[in-house]
């Protein structure tokens, strides 16, 4: 498989994950929490946890968390177990691809 055509895979999958309206409203949540092209960590206040995102959008605990793993698998974000939580964000790079492929 060529690189072109791999790139069009993982953007595929990409549109995949967010086609779905709880993947999207979580993903803009995670935008809106940790702006693309900046690398969140703990040390930043742009991160956010799994538990925080469901509170927030009303939808239980292993429902999010389901969708969290359909991002990360779609490569859009990134997930780190801290203690009890797990904290995510949006991957940059995702972002990134994105925007170049919307852009032409």
């Amino acid at each position: 498989m060529s690189n072109n055509e791999k790139n069009i895979a993982q953007l595929a999958e990409m549109f995949k994950a967010l086609s779905n309206p709880n993947r999207l409203k979580i993903f803009m949540q995670l935008i809106g929490c940790c702006q693309p092209g900046t690398r969140c960590d703990l040390q930043s206040e742009c991160c956010a946890f799994v538990g925080d995102l469901s509170k927030d959008l009303e939808i239980v605990p292993s429902t999010v968390s389901h969708h969290m793993k359909e991002l990360r698998r779609a490569g859009l974000i990134k997930m780190r177990r801290q203690g009890q939580k797990i904290e995510c964000w949006v991957d940059p790079e995702a972002i990134q691809d994105l925007v170049q492929f919307l852009a032409g």
